[in-house]
């Protein structure tokens, strides 16, 4: 079994609720920030980061999504019948991902400044993690409403107003197999690790904006310095 990850879940099955309209005929991962798909700003990162094997989950609305990812060498875990969150949709990957580690990435954000990724893979320690989250700042979450989701310290994590979780990190699926729920979500496993001193986190080195929302791309493209009249 591998020690340090060299495969990529991408979260892209989820129903974009929150995105209106822009869903109604199209997963979210294909709504369009600085002209191109979500998707791609994923791919773009884990492509940049040199990332072996990605995989990526559907289950709402999926056609546009098959088509456009026809060709990329991603693969697809399909979530036909029920969507089964975090945990239970990477679960449910881990035959296409293999043994051992792996990234996760959220496929609603956009980064700016160092690879998320590379990040990551830099900082992580499978002796002393089970899983390694990249938090922001919240003066450098955009589009991110609340005072945070963990605590940080001496690498530590525990719940409470302090950083964003950035919807990127390495994690160890051992523990996935523990789980007897069939759809349940990586905040499970997380209170686990906490519990145990194992969950560890690190500061990104940039900003990020959740595009969870249609007031996001705007924000976004600002981010990104994107002019939509050019």
């Amino acid at each position: 079994m591998r020690h340090h990850p060299d495969a990529l879940m991408i979260f892209a099955a989820g129903f974009g609720t929150r995105m209106g309209p822009l869903t109604a005929d199209r997963p979210k991962p294909m709504v369009e920030v600085a002209g191109k798909p979500l998707i791609d700003h994923a791919r773009a990162i884990a492509e940049d980061a040199g990332i072996g094997r990605i995989v990526a989950n559907l289950h709402y609305k999926p056609e546009p999504l098959i088509e456009h990812l026809n060709g990329t060498g991603i693969l697809l875990s399909h979530e036909r019948d029920t969507l089964l969150d975090t945990g239970g949709g990477l679960r449910k990957a881990l035959p296409l991902l293999g043994p051992g580690p792996v990234f996760t990435l959220n496929s609603d954000a956009v980064w700016t400044g160092a690879n998320p990724l590379g990040e990551l893979r830099s900082a992580w320690d499978p002796d002393r993690m089970d899983a390694l989250l990249l938090l922001l700042d919240p003066h450098d979450a955009r589009g991110h409403p609340g005072a945070g989701d963990f605590t940080l310290s001496d690498g530590r994590l525990n719940r409470g107003p302090g950083y964003v979780y950035s919807g990127a990190q390495i994690i160890k699926t051992e523990s996935l197999h523990d789980v007897a729920e069939t759809v349940f979500s990586l905040n499970l496993i997380w209170d686990r690790m906490i519990g145990a001193g194992r969950l560890s986190g690190i500061v990104h080195q940039g900003e990020w904006c959740d595009v969870g929302h249609p007031q996001g791309i705007a924000e976004a493209e600002a981010l990104l310095d994107y002019d939509r009249d050019v």
